[in-house]
């Protein structure tokens, strides 16, 4: 497997409101999209920062994926997620290589992106996700 690209790093935070005013004054990004994926009980928040972008992720419910991380680790950094090319058939290969996997088949994630998340134990810690936009092709920002 070879990603075309880091697609984003996934930071969750307590509240939206009160961390994107630290990205847009004082680092000068600007946020372009806030969205809610209600079955990941989730509201996002991007910013763009040459090819890569920033999600910050609020917990929508203190139960859901997002809420327990808080919870139990406090605000940070979430994930890393790769931009991939056939996430379907980029799933097997990393089962085949004996990677845990989270999600066995793709799911909708923000942005409209087919997204699914490897297991930190099988990637030295780091929850990894991958995510193909499959209506730009080859995932380009």
């Amino acid at each position: 497997m070879k990603p075309t690209h880091i697609e984003h790093i996934g930071i969750a935070v307590n509240s939206l409101s009160e961390a994107i005013p630290f990205y847009e004054k004082v680092l000068g990004l600007k946020c372009y999209s806030i969205e809610e994926v209600a079955d990941q009980k989730v509201k996002t928040a991007f910013f763009k920062v040459g090819m890569t972008k920033i999600e910050l992720l609020e917990s929508t419910d203190p139960e859901g994926p997002i809420g327990k991380f808080i919870g139990k680790r406090g605000e940070g950094i979430h994930h890393i997620a790769f931009a991939v090319e056939d996430i379907e058939e980029k799933l097997r290969e990393v089962e085949a290589a004996g990677v845990r996997l989270i999600d066995t088949e793709p799911r909708r994630g923000a942005e409209g992106l087919s997204i699914a998340f490897l297991h930190p134990r099988s990637t030295f810690g780091v929850l990894t996700e991958l995510c193909e936009d499959k209506n730009r092709g080859n995932n380009q920002l």
